[in-house]
């Protein structure tokens, strides 16, 4: 505590003056001011400085956003670039140039199975314009009653209210679920059970009985993310896949997390398929006969969902911007001369020109061989990690792409917050979820970066469990109390 008499550091400042005024995301006001935010001045690569001029590598990539790291030249110059030339205009009735390359953009990449792109501002706004998407096309296709949603145990999609609907985490939930509509929770596929099977399984079953009144199933694909980085196989999707158009069923997969390459395909979705579309195929004649269904037939080469949102990194962590990727057959839906037969979701920035500039220079880096860096990156983390797989305190070390993690037995109270604590001693910032810590890092590794992170989180690691749990809380609290 610092005495009143005492000036105050600007770290001290930015502190205070930041729990007075701020309502922080994704935290508890009371705790702020026994653990106060990290101020910090600047950002360079994967580091970030406070004002005292410490410097904190960026493990979790600032919530997942931050590709190439902090203050990138080429996506600066990109959004520079824009911004002297049309930072925004309404994109009712109006278009422009970054936009419509966009949109082609990740279209190709699906081979223009998603050929249809609709922006939003967030990850949640993303996930919010699906489902009103799918429900709204069944309507206009006269089958009105297909208004239910599937969603998969310990699923995360965001927290307005539609996204909260189909959201299983009941600390971000509990508190609004009189205020949202009935979702269907199904059993989460989860490689350290082994039960992708009896997931499957539970979702034939609840499709069979359901089926007529079901909208959609929205998953986040490969990794669960707010679950703890729960991992699964493709083959779950790829039977999921088969459910869906079995069952006339549209399939969302939520890649706000998963996509731009965080599991080693720029679309999550792309392990499912037996060659990449990172090099697409010419985009096929025909739409599956049954509603919404994939690209050409099960048994074709490649077959996609009905829907994929993106967000988070496709600016690089610079701009906000979400994308709902769509088919023809939900586009056609809306076709009509009829206005309440149209889509008329909108927000005032939406297709934001500065946005769709950023992103745009995000896919000239993939198109430039961005996926093959990561995969020799994601083998540098594989190999710093490996040892800590012997802790006798770690369980299920586990990766998909740059995308790492592991579970820690008996945490102890307050875990996440004394870790994340603890860790920016060694120079690091990292926000464990549960006792889950993990790591999501920017592209940006080499064999010093994976070292120098193996060796900052074991100590951090040592440094939490060799600590009571009420010392070390007490500690803590001491070190960081708000001036």
């Amino acid at each position: 505590m610092t005495s009143s008499s005492t000036p105050l550091t600007p770290q001290q400042d930015w502190q205070r003056r930041s729990v007075a005024a701020v309502w922080h995301p994704c935290t508890q006001m009371a705790r702020a001011e026994v653990v106060p935010p990290l101020p910090i001045a600047r950002g360079a690569g994967p580091w970030l400085y406070d004002y005292e001029g410490r410097r904190y590598f960026d493990a979790n990539s600032s919530w997942w956003v931050n590709l190439f790291g902090h203050a990138d030249a080429g996506l600066n110059a990109a959004i520079k670039a824009q911004l002297d030339t049309l930072p925004h205009v309404m994109l009712a009735g109006c278009t422009h140039a970054p936009a419509v390359r966009l949109a082609e953009r990740l279209s190709a990449r699906t081979g223009g199975a998603l050929g249809h792109v609709f922006f939003g501002s967030d990850g949640a706004s993303a996930v919010e314009i699906a489902l009103k998407q799918s429900f709204h096309s069944w309507r206009n296709r006269g089958r009105a009653e297909k208004r239910e949603f599937v969603c998969l145990k310990n699923g995360y999609h965001g927290e307005t209210i539609g996204a909260l609907a189909v959201t299983d985490v009941k600390v971000f939930r509990d508190a609004y679920d009189p205020l949202l509509m009935r979702a269907h929770t199904v059993e989460s596929p989860d490689a350290r059970l082994g039960n992708e099977a009896a997931a499957l399984a539970a979702m034939r079953a609840l499709l069979s009985e359901r089926g007529e009144h079901i909208a959609a199933v929205i998953i986040e694909p490969l990794v669960q993310g707010a679950a703890g980085m729960v991992m699964y196989d493709a083959a779950y999707l790829r039977g999921l896949r088969a459910l869906c158009t079995e069952f006339e069923v549209h399939l969302i997969v939520d890649e706000i997390a998963m996509g731009c390459g965080r599991t080693g395909t720029f679309f999550a979705w792309e392990h499912v398929n037996p060659r990449s579309a990172s090099t697409p195929p010419a985009p096929r004649g025909g739409q599956a006969a049954l509603g919404g269904g994939p690209a050409g037939g099960l048994h074709d080469e490649a077959v996609w969902p009905d829907f994929i949102t993106l967000s988070k990194g496709i600016t690089g962590g610079t701009m906000p911007l979400s994308l709902v990727l769509t088919t023809e057959a939900v586009y056609q839906a809306f076709w009509s001369e009829d206005v309440s037969r149209g889509f008329l979701h909108s927000h005032s920035y939406t297709g934001n020109a500065l946005a769709c500039a950023a992103a745009n220079a995000v896919l000239d880096r993939f198109d430039a061989g961005q996926l093959q860096a990561n995969a020799e990156q994601a083998q540098l983390l594989k190999q710093a990690f490996a040892p800590l797989a012997s802790h006798p305190r770690v369980a299920h070390l586990r990766q998909q792409g740059m995308v790492l993690a592991f579970d820690v037995s008996e945490p102890g109270l307050r875990f996440a917050e004394r870790f994340h604590l603890a860790a920016r001693a060694h120079e690091l910032l990292i926000r464990p979820i549960g006792g889950t810590v993990y790591l999501m890092p920017p592209y940006l590794i080499d064999a010093e970066a994976a070292a120098f992170l193996a060796r900052a989180v074991r100590l951090t690691l040592d440094a939490v469990l060799s600590e009571s749990t009420e010392s070390s809380a007490q500690t803590l609290s001491k070190e960081v109390h708000v001036a």
